[in-house]
């Protein structure tokens, strides 16, 4: 498998390596795919390295609204 990191990969090479893993952006859903092609921006740019994007989308994801401190789905009763 080919490196990921930017100082391997040229800027055309890292946009393929994000439409790849993320999909048809253009296809018909409620937008929310544009938003995750958007989010990986930096690192096309190179400006960030893909772990550090991921990483920092899981730590907002699961600090967010304190849903830690839940200890079941809130589906049940």
């Amino acid at each position: 498998m080919k490196s990921l990191l930017i100082k391997d990969t040229t800027k055309e090479e890292r946009e393929q390596i994000v439409a790849e893993s993320i999909g048809n952006i253009s296809g018909s859903c409620d937008g929310c795919m544009a938003g995750l092609a958007d989010m990986y921006q930096d690192y096309i740019d190179g400006k960030c390295e893909i772990r550090e994007i991921n990483m920092r989308f899981r730590a907002n994801y699961e600090s967010a609204d304190g849903l830690n401190d839940r200890n079941h789905c809130g589906y049940a009763n």
